[in-house]
């Protein structure tokens, strides 16, 4: 059965059936037929309960916060109403909505009894607003009631409908009772029974996990921790493994990174589960009711063969041999429930049953939730692989993509993905209602494609053009149009063939997410998913109505389907885009057609406008959305500017699709906004109008600037050094906006456009009259003719400020205004690139290398980018946020290796020698993290451009015309082996056929005529063979050359010699990168310890990896990413709230985002684990020490589930929850929890990054407060170490480290080290803070205690000469309150005791200085 569907009973299980239509109203919605929305009540849990799906919902709120979250008010404050204002007024065509339409989502909630037969009568909790589908699903959750599928609910005898809302059933009240009646089956329910039995006697919990199914995922905390992070066990056990030791990570366990509790063995309750032979029933039987039969063998080893009727299961009186589907003759155990029958007919399963069934429930319910997208994991142990045939007849069915619960079968997607978008969304609860359904169907949409694009590439969906060759094959399953990246009929001849066909999906999809975040009520865009397989490229789209049924030139209304040679366009497309456009900045330009006649666009010539038989506007192929790399577009005869040419750009790319990102446009149109706000403010100056600009200027433009702002009329690349306060603070920016904008009198009209004039020609502006930065993504499209009018007329809607009173629409304006020539165009699209390489690259290198942002604080944030940069994803996200496509990779490790060569006079990097047999083949594990490892950033961008380049080779290396399918696993290990074995060669692969004897016979004949032909091999051709030449070091020339032409970038000759040198003077772990190249090909490799280093020390020569360690290929998915609007407007709320110090407030808007969160999301999302770590930070901040350790749970169990169990977030939550534990006195289990994260760190980059300081210290500390010294000491050493490295030797994080160091070699009696170090303290916060700094006095104080400590030590020494022995030293260990201080210290809390004096005095001066401000606000007036 289909598991990403509507059916209440699939494991996805947050769904439900909801038709789309208002009771209430007489208007319904376009689509009459279903749809499906992902409700934040229950999801699909195993086995859950009322009060764990409560505990989930309400994120572990006490019962104080309950009683306080239901007493709030329905009306939000005042700023967050604002906020919303603002947010939904595009969002509503211009309805402002008021406050009386802003809800609260919390209701009245309702205490309920269940009366359930076989039972006891139970209450659960639920909210009005939940539907009666609901509490089906939560019932199926249950542990005494999960066996059930197929009953209705009862009240007073009236069955409830499923799609109603409580609050609407009639009589329905507190305390009410419903009755759960058993209702007859059907073919359909017996099936649906079934399978869900299946689920429930699953014998392994991680199986789902490991194959990628279900969207099951890991998740380790509970096996970590012991599970006792609610418990109180106080047993210290502070022993870290030796793997996690500080210099000691070449003896780093991959074994390690799945920890799993010994004890629980796969709890098996059935042998066989089956549908019998005997199936379906005979004409006959049916007619007698015989729904379906089955067959059950027990682990008595009972065969027993059960006929399903509508009244329930029973035993017939069948065998393998005779067909008697009577009822047996003894007792039958007819059984509404199959649980129920085998309970009756098996003790042993009755036994394993209950077992399996306490076993689950112990597990935390985010443990158990479905994940709205699949996760896969790059290693996994050897699952063993059950006899299964409900499984089998599911695998084997020919239903694949069909649901069998929903009226037609086959879900219509685009139908689906489109009238969702066309909910209303003029209220809160209405805009809920509409994210949450998007959300549900989207995610729904991203699970079915990406099986149809497994199914496509496994062969198991036939082509609707199986004539053609296998690249040019189209697929349609399941509604969903598929299609290859390759060129198939040289469409991107021109633009880089096979390259620009494999990028230009992304670049598609690219356009697909900036088109949907916009969210244009009447423009609409496919549903589309960009798979990565096995080395290919699937796209998945959703199918436009009507589009099969006509050519390709009858169906386009918009655009060009030639790129540019023949151009139609229409005017509804031209008003839906040009209200896109400014969002996009998408400048309307013009073009001629192929019979020179112009064209007005607003888009890139490529993108494509057709009109669907249900009369939707859609638009395709958005792959040029963005504006033009130039950088990147050698053959283009456009003139660089100098600076960027002496770099080395343009460049010749693999393909002419180059685009700029989003981010990028958005900055750099900010940046210019800014400078054109200073340059016209200083001619406005010069002009003499001071009044109208800036009450305090505090800065002016630079001479030489304003010079060339007077002479040249244009901005050179200086004008970005121009100071940020030389317009103040934003407010007046906007009152200078408005100053300058409204009509001026006659005798100021001319200076006042003069100074307009030259803003706008200095920022490039397309308009001589206003700021207007847009940019035509045809500029440099070779194809495309372009148009030069003189003047074209605009249409604009007229500013609110301008309508009358009566008007209850905004009026447009038409204005007539010069059309900018091509090469303005053109020069604004080569400034924005200069932008990226002169200034945002720059910028980004300097904040990711700066000693004060490098460690990355993440205790200083509340929510946001908390990007914890330790692997190659990280920081592909944080280049993409801050606009710098990946190809630029190679320009930033270039800036990096110039910044690390610059900070050292010399470079400092330096070739290691190979550590042969001792060191795994791991670079830096036998060093010291001083100066002979380079920056972490240099090593974490480093390996992902190699990461990424090998990719490049094994996409098509593994592709079916060069790897015969039967020999995948074999040729993915010769890849994996050739790429990372060092020590000796790669031993070349043996051919093997399974189905063949492993040796051929000896003798003279073996040659001979008879044996051709026995081994597909020798087929007459060596097709499927060629990957078999792969070496080493071929393999290395191909990596070097990819990394030179796709990112422009070369090694130095010194070191580029072989991969094995590349990673030792780098400093970059093969571990790291193993797993940093299967999380990006989707390869998944057994969970074992593996030698990279295969030197002569070995006994065998073998490899590193062989075929049985390729367990799996997983599919790479990308795709976009809804978003729950009203939430960020609640965050963003809070987040000013606590700036301002307002904590509670903040607390609130908080807690009421994660509401929202979850009403849209459900319960597993990771902008929802992003709240629960605010929410845990700030109860931590105000106190609430086991309120902050139980959101932070969640989060952490999110965090594993969603992003990966070894990803950086992960790493992070698992230090925010050591802190919270440990102040909860949890002492062993923080400990635990550092360890794990330590490890990972280990694993992902190594030691050698600033959050293993971070980690070392806290590490450090809570050892010390157990009295364990000498470990203690080891990694605060390690830590002090790294901070010298990463924030200088006099900084007060190194001033810190040395404290923490000498106070803990005072504790084992070395006085003269401890004094050398806390010597060092003092100086520091001396030099740093001043002499009476408090800081300054305590290390003074600490110097002398250890001095006279020191005397006292040394007298005793000088008494044991004498021979009177040596007394015990007396070690006072400290308090768990100075430790949490000083932890809080080292994790960026600080905390601000005021005294109450200190309020008082406080609200006297501000009162004192409102009555010194009041007369001269008078004055003034």
């Amino acid at each position: 059965m289909e598991t990403n569907g509507l059916d209440c009973h699939d494991n996805r299980g947050e769904c439900m059936l909801l038709y789309m239509k208002d009771r209430n109203q007489s208007e319904q919605i376009r689509s009459e037929p279903l749809c499906s929305l992902k409700e934040s009540a229950p999801p699909k849990l195993c086995n859950g309960s009322t009060e764990e799906w409560n505990s989930m919902n309400g994120c572990g709120k006490s019962d104080s916060e309950n009683e306080k979250s239901e007493s709030k008010e329905e009306k939000v404050d005042e700023e967050s109403v604002e906020n919303k204002k603002e947010t939904s007024v595009e969002e509503s065509e211009g309805k402002v909505e008021s406050p009386e339409d802003v809800y609260y989502v919390h209701d009245a909630g309702l205490t309920i009894k269940i009366v359930s037969p076989g039972a006891e009568p139970f209450e659960i909790q639920v909210s009005s607003s939940e539907i009666v589908q609901e509490l089906h699903q939560l019932l199926m959750e249950r542990e005494d009631t999960c066996h059930r599928t197929c009953f209705s609910l009862q009240l007073d005898g009236v069955i409830l409908d499923n799609f109603s809302e409580l609050k609407s059933v009639a009589g329905l009240k507190d305390g009410s009772v419903i009755k759960l009646v058993e209702e007859q089956y059907t073919c359909r329910e017996a099936r649906i029974h079934v399978k869900h039995v299946r689920d429930l006697l699953k014998p392994s919990d991680w199986a789902d996990a490991y194959g990628g199914t279900e969207c099951a995922s890991l998740s380790f905390l509970n096996a970590v921790s012991g599970g006792d992070l609610s418990g109180k066990k106080r047993v210290v056990d502070c022993t870290p493994p030796d793997c996690i030791m500080p210099g000691t990570s070449n003896s780093l366990l991959l074994t390690q990174i799945h920890p799993q509790n010994k004890e629980q063995k796969p709890i098996s309750c059935l042998k066989v589960l089956a549908a019998s032979g005997w199936n379906p029933p005979p004409g006959h039987r049916k007619l007698h009711g015989d729904l379906m039969y089955l067959l059950i063998v027990t682990l008595e080893d009972k065969t027993c063969h059960i006929t399903a009727s509508p009244r329930g299961f029973y035993l017939n009186r069948s065998t393998m041999e005779v067909f008697d589907p009577l009822p047996a003759h003894t007792n039958n155990f007819l059984s509404h429930s199959l649980i129920e029958l085998l309970n009756q007919i098996s003790p042993a399963f009755r036994k394993s049953f209950a077992q399996l069934q306490k076993r689950r429930m112990s597990r935390h319910p985010f443990e158990r939730v479905a994940t709205p997208y699949q996760v896969y994991s790059w290693v996994s142990p050897t699952i063993p692989h059950h006899m299964d045939a409900i499984r089998a007849e599911e695998a084997f069915s020919s239903k694949l993509g069909y649901e069998e619960h929903i009226p037609g079968q086959t879900r219509d997607w685009n139908e689906e993905l489109q009238s969702t978008r066309e909910l209303p969304r003029s209220t809160l609860p209405e805009r809920l209602l509409r994210e949450r359904a998007i959300f549900k169907v989207h995610s729904d949409f991203v699970s079915a494609a990406t099986r149809g694009a497994v199914a496509v590439i496994d062969g198991n969906i036939m082509a609707i053009n199986p004539g053609e060759s296998h690249k040019m094959q189209m697929f349609i399953w399941s509604n969903i149009f598929f299609s290859l990246g390759f060129d198939v009929r040289d469409h991107y001849k021109e633009l880089g063939g096979d390259a620009a066909a494999h990028v230009a999906p992304r670049n598609d999809l690219q356009g697909v997410a900036a088109y949907s975040t916009i969210d244009l009520e009447g423009l609409y865009t496919l549903g589309t998913v960009v798979v990565d397989y096995r080395g290919y490229r699937v796209t998945a789209q959703s199918i436009i109505p009507g589009i099969l049924e006509r050519e390709q030139d009858q169906s386009v209304v918009y655009g060009s389907i030639d790129f540019g040679k023949t151009v139609v366009t229409n005017k509804k497309y031209l008003e839906l885009l040009k209200k896109a456009g400014p969002r996009l900045k998408v400048f309307p330009h013009y073009v001629l057609n192929e019979k020179d006649e112009m064209v007005e666009l607003c888009s890139s010539v490529e993108c494509k406008g057709i009109i669907g038989n249900d009369g939707r506007h859609y638009i395709l192929d958005l792959l040029r959305t963005f504006p033009p790399d130039v950088n990147f577009l050698k053959d283009l005869d456009i003139e660089l500017t100098e600076d960027v040419r002496e770099m080395g750009y343009p460049l010749e790319h693999p393909h002419k699709l180059c685009c700029l990102r989003q981010e990028l446009v958005d900055a750099f149109v900010e940046s210019r906004y800014m400078t054109f706000i200073k340059v016209a403010a200083y001619h406005l100056q010069k002009f003499g109008f001071k009044a109208q600009v800036l009450e305090e200027p505090k800065s002016e433009v630079p001479t030489e600037d304003l010079q060339k702002s007077e002479n040249e009329s244009q901005l050179d690349g200086e004008t970005k050094e121009i100071d940020d306060e030389a317009v103040g603070s934003p407010i007046k920016t906007v009152e200078f906006v408005e100053n300058i904008t409204k009509s001026p009198e006659k005798g100021e009209e001319s200076n006042t456009l003069t100074a307009i004039r030259n803003a706008s020609n200095s920022v490039c502006s397309l308009s001589a009259t206003e700021f207007d930065l847009r940019f035509n993504p045809d500029v440099f499209s070779p194809s495309v003719k372009h148009a030069e009018p003189e003047e074209v007329v605009e249409v604009i809607p007229k500013s609110e400020g301008s309508k009358d009173e009566g008007d209850e629409k905004p009026t447009e304006v038409q204005r007539t205004k010069k059309y900018p020539s091509i090469a303005t165009q053109i020069r604004l699209n080569r400034e924005a690139c200069d932008y990226l390489l002169l200034l945002q690259i720059p910028t980004f290198v300097r904040d990711i290398t700066a000693s004060n942002s490098c460690a990355l604080d993440s205790g200083s944030t509340f929510f946001g980018p908390n990007a914890l940069l330790m692997d190659g994803a990280s920081f592909s996200v944080a280049m993409h946020m801050r606009g710098i496509n990946i190809r630029y990779l190679g320009r930033i490790v270039h800036l990096l290796l110039e910044k690390e060569q610059l900070s050292e006079g010399e470079s400092r990097i330096v070739v290691l020698p190979t550590q042969n047999g001792l060191n795994n083949g791991n670079a830096s594990a036998t060093t010291s993290v001083g100066e002979n490892l380079p920056h972490f950033m240099t090593t974490i961008a480093i390996m992902e451009l190699i990461s990424r380049s090998a990719k490049h080779i094994f996409n098509p290396y593994i592709q079916v015309h060069n790897v015969d399918v039967m020999n995948q696993s074999l040729a993915i290990s010769h890849f994996l082996n050739c790429m990372f074995m060092v020590g000796s060669p790669v031993v070349p692969p043996a051919y093997s056929d399974e189905l063949f004897p492993a040796s051929r016979p000896r003798g003279p004949r073996n040659k001979s005529r008879q044996n051709k032909g026995k081994y597909p091999i020798a087929n007459g051709s060596s097709t499927g063979t060629e990957w078999t030449q792969l070496t080493a070091a071929t393999l290395w020339e191909q990596i070097k050359k990819d990394i030179s032409s796709y990112y422009g970038f070369t090694f130095p000759e010194n070191v580029e010699d072989s991969l094995d040198t590349i990673l030792q003077t780098y400093g970059i772990q093969r571990i790291s990168l193993l797993r940093s190249f299967c999380l990006k090909t989707g390869i998944q490799v057994m969970l074992k310890e593996y030698q990279f280093n295969r030197g002569a020390s070995s006994a065998k020569s073998t490899n590193t990896f062989n075929q049985e360690d390729i367990l799996n290929v997983f599919p790479i998915v990308k795709h976009i990413d809804p978003k729950a609007s009203d939430a960020y407007t609640f965050l963003a709320t809070a987040q000013n709230k606590m700036a301002a110090g307002f904590f509670r407030e903040g607390y609130e808007l908080l807690s009421e985002a994660l509401n929202l969160l979850n009403n849209v999301y459900g319960a597993m999302h990771p902008d929802i684990a992003l709240c629960l770590r605010s929410l845990a930070r700030l109860n931590y901040v105000m106190g609430e020490h086991a309120d902050a350790m139980a959101y932070q749970q969640k989060a952490l169990f999110m965090a594993e589930r969603l992003l990966g169990v070894d990803h950086p977030i992960t790493i992070l939550e698992y230090t925010h929850l050591s802190l919270y534990c440990f102040a909860n006195n949890q002492v062993t289990t923080a400990l635990k929890l550092l360890y794990r994260a330590r490890y990972l760190s280990l694993l992902v980059c190594g030691e050698n990054h600033p959050h293993v300081a971070l980690l070392d210290s806290n590490i450090g500390l809570i050892l010390h407060a157990v009295g364990e010294y000498e470990l203690s000491l080891k990694f605060l050493e390690k830590a002090l170490e790294l901070n010298k490295k990463y924030f200088g030797g006099r900084s007060l994080k190194t001033a810190v480290g040395h404290h923490l160091v000498a106070r803990t070699q005072s504790c084992i009696g070395d006085f003269r080290s401890a004094l050398m170090n806390e010597r060092e303290t003092y100086s520091i916060y001396k030099e740093q803070l001043g002499d009476k700094h408090e800081k300054t006095q305590e290390a003074s104080d600490c110097l002398q205690h250890l001095t006279q400590q020191a005397v006292v030590l040394q007298r005793k020494i000088n008494d044991m000469a004498h021979g009177k022995g040596l007394p015990p030293i007396q070690i006072q260990p400290p308090s768990m309150g100075s430790v949490l201080d000083m932890l809080n210290l080292i994790n960026g809390i600080l905390f601000m005791q005021i005294s109450q004096q200190d309020i008082e005095n406080f609200k006297a001066e501000l009162e004192l200085r409102a009555r010194e401000m009041s007369p001269n606000q008078q004055q003034s007036k």
